[in-house]
């Protein structure tokens, strides 16, 4: 069947940074393959932080915290994610970051789906599987 596919996020995300959905993967075709959403499924260490802010962001972007907690950081405000469930949105423009505070599961989805993947360089570690 072509229109129904099962995996591992952890194990189908492994070479794109946790990337399971999105125009802007490599060799994927199919289901995984579309400009309409990216969808990411991700472990952060505790101490882990993303390298830079993101600047200059065109999409819209939610995350959801499934374990543990972690800080989204925005020039405005920190936003502390800690229960099952927290999440966060925001909207193109927005500058942001983050910082894992205990080993955190993160669910991100952004809106629309663009064709070229961008880097996230990590402060504290090399990306974590």
């Amino acid at each position: 069947m072509q229109d129904i596919y099962e995996g591992n996020a952890f194990e189908d995300g492994k070479d794109t940074r946790g990337w399971i959905v999105g125009n802007f993967l490599p060799n994927w075709t199919g289901l995984h393959k579309t400009k309409d959403v990216e969808i990411k499924w991700s472990h952060h260490p505790a101490g882990w932080k993303r390298g830079e802010w993101v600047t200059n962001e065109t999409r819209t972007t939610i995350g959801i915290l499934i374990s543990g907690s972690c800080n989204c950081l925005f020039r405005e405000k920190v936003i502390t994610l800690s229960k099952q469930g927290d999440y966060v949105m925001w909207g193109p423009g927005v500058d942001h970051n983050w910082e894992a505070i205990t080993d955190c599961l993160f669910l991100t989805v952004r809106w629309p789906s663009i064709s070229e993947i961008q880097e996230e360089p990590a402060t504290t570690t090399t990306w974590p599987v």
